[in-house]
């Protein structure tokens, strides 16, 4: 399915009028700093990780740790205004991207064009003192989410979930390879799986909640083009795939692996349970979206708490 809309990218005049923001509020909106924390955790579980099974100590990894969050902090941020640059003439039409700065005219597209550039060379510049891999990784980020996901696929086909979720998965990547070059550990893969697949139900909630503004905007979300059914058997497909995504934790902590298998396992009941016994779509979408960020927060903080300790008993 192909569309093309507004291909000059002008904002429509459908944003409603608000008061004048601070300075700091506007950037914030522009960088998409939630976007940015939610994205740390999962990059500190990669960088701690990477730390544990290298056996390294935290004084000797102090530079590593400040590089790497400043670096992917920046480069994230990079990614969301390059995102808000591109998007927002279809931004001025959802009510729920409507205040974003690149539609109110609180940030042209010019300066915020300019800023994703700053952030994104210096960001990546950062990186590289960590590692030139996590450098790498950061560039790889952007490019992913910039050009495949936002540019090429999220305005033609029901897919661009799958294609967005690999760039959404780089950060414990960029983590990883700030302490190791040893990119294809099951320990990294298995955070790097188990993120791409989590991503799925994740963002189908959000489509459902979101239906309206998505069919306005024309993006073909999965519960647009293809229904609520075929939305809910795809979502309990990539729950079923992230239940069995766990058992590669096995090899880092059985007790990590029983976690994320519980996580799952409840998520997936949760899922059925709830769609049958609940005719409200929306309400059963809202469960399992907020389910999702339970989910995603347990899980990589018990990866963090579990390599942290890790690396503090090799001290002694």
């Amino acid at each position: 399915m192909e569309q093309n809309l507004n291909s000059e990218h002008k904002p429509q005049s459908s944003a409603k009028p608000r008061g004048k923001s601070s300075r700091s509020t506007i950037l914030a909106q522009t960088v998409k700093t939630g976007i940015i924390k939610s994205n740390l955790i999962p990059m500190w579980a990669g960088l701690t990780l990477g730390m544990y099974k290298n056996k390294m100590t935290f004084i000797d990894n102090i530079p590593e740790m400040i590089f790497s969050t400043v670096g992917s902090a920046l480069v994230i941020g990079a990614a969301g205004a390059f995102n808000n640059v591109y998007d927002r003439d279809i931004d001025a039409i959802m009510p729920r991207t409507q205040s974003r700065p690149t539609v109110t005219g609180e940030m042209s597209a010019k300066s915020t064009l300019s800023l994703a550039i700053v952030m994104l060379i210096i960001g990546v510049a950062v990186l590289a003192l960590a590692s030139p891999l996590a450098a790498a990784f950061g560039l790889l980020g952007v490019f992913l989410y910039v050009v495949p996901y936002t540019m090429w696929t999220k305005r033609r086909t029901i897919y661009n979930t799958e294609i967005g979720s690999i760039s959404g998965a780089v950060p414990p990547l960029i983590g990883w390879s700030a302490v190791s070059t040893d990119i294809t550990h099951p320990a990294i893969l298995g955070l790097f799986f188990v993120m791409v697949i989590w991503q799925m139900p994740h963002f189908y909630a959000i489509a459902i909640r979101k239906r309206v503004d998505y069919e306005a905007a024309s993006v073909p979300m999965l519960p647009v083009v293809k229904g609520m059914r075929r939305t809910y058997y795809q979502t309990n497909f990539y729950l079923i795939l992230l239940i069995l995504s766990s058992f590669l934790f096995g090899s880092l902590s059985v007790g990590i692996m029983l976690v994320a298998l519980l996580l799952s396992v409840a998520w997936l009941v949760m899922s059925i349970y709830g769609y049958h016994s609940n005719k409200d779509q929306v309400k059963w979408a809202t469960k399992m979206f907020v389910f999702s960020l339970f989910h995603m927060t347990i899980l990589f903080s018990t990866v963090i708490v579990y390599s942290l300790v890790g690396v503090i008993f090799k001290l002694y």
